[in-house]
């Protein structure tokens, strides 16, 4: 799952340790300070959740937090702050937040609140995502076939998920790549190929995922 992160300047210790301990709970997470350009890349790149910390310069978290709602964008919100104050809360949920955590955060909380967050999205109720013998947890970062735990690699684990959540619908290159990687990444032209190939190696399964030839993949559904 792709998370941005945006903060004030780019600098925060604090959100650099949180970028650091997310992405070993297996997220991608892109941090990028408030800007003018902000709202047409998060419109343009596939983010899951945003990471709004209402410590911003030079403009109200608030006033940030509305104006990217103003232009339509749907992206599950969760906001960052110190403040402990009810009312702010109060006016954050009303400015278009999807939810609210006080710093210092707690990771196991965030990640938590992240998924929460990506399933409600998605109208997905359940926390496990199963198909066949498969049944893939991302709250523990596991995966099991026929009841086995398969280990997997996280970039091996997310592409999995998201081919997972999309049972039936063909995900594109593009789409997968902006969930494994981030800004800071680099991309071999064959690194899909070689991800896929270890998913249905592990799996024993060359049927799972399906090829579509200079789009992307697919995993069909379990009635197909």
């Amino acid at each position: 799952m792709r998370i941005l992160l945006i903060e004030m300047d780019g600098t925060s210790k604090e959100n650099e340790d949180i970028q650091k301990g997310l992405k070993r709970y297996g997220f991608t997470v892109d941090r990028e300070a408030y800007g003018s350009t902000l709202s047409s890349f998060i419109q343009t790149e596939a983010f899951e959740v945003i990471l709004l910390d209402l410590n911003l310069s030079k403009v109200s978290g608030l006033s940030a937090l509305r104006k990217v709602r103003a232009e339509g964008i749907k992206t599950p919100i969760l906001i960052l702050t110190s403040s402990k104050s009810l009312k702010d809360q109060v006016k954050t949920f009303d400015s278009g937040a999807d939810d609210y955590l006080i710093k210092p955060v707690d990771l196991d909380e965030l990640s938590a609140r992240i998924r929460a967050l990506q399933r409600r999205y998605a109208n997905r109720t359940s926390p496990l995502l199963t198909h066949q013998d498969i049944e893939l947890d991302p709250s523990t970062f596991s995966v099991t076939l026929k009841g086995k735990d398969i280990s997997f690699s996280r970039r091996e684990f997310s592409l999995l998920q998201k081919l997972l959540e999309n049972p039936g619908h063909v995900v594109s290159r593009t789409s997968l790549n902006e969930c494994l990687y981030g800004w800071e990444d680099e991309i071999d032209s064959n690194t899909l190929e070689v991800h896929v190939h270890n998913i249905r190696k592990k799996l024993d399964n060359t049927q799972l995922i399906q090829t579509i030839r200079g789009i992307g993949y697919r995993v069909m559904k379990e009635n197909s």
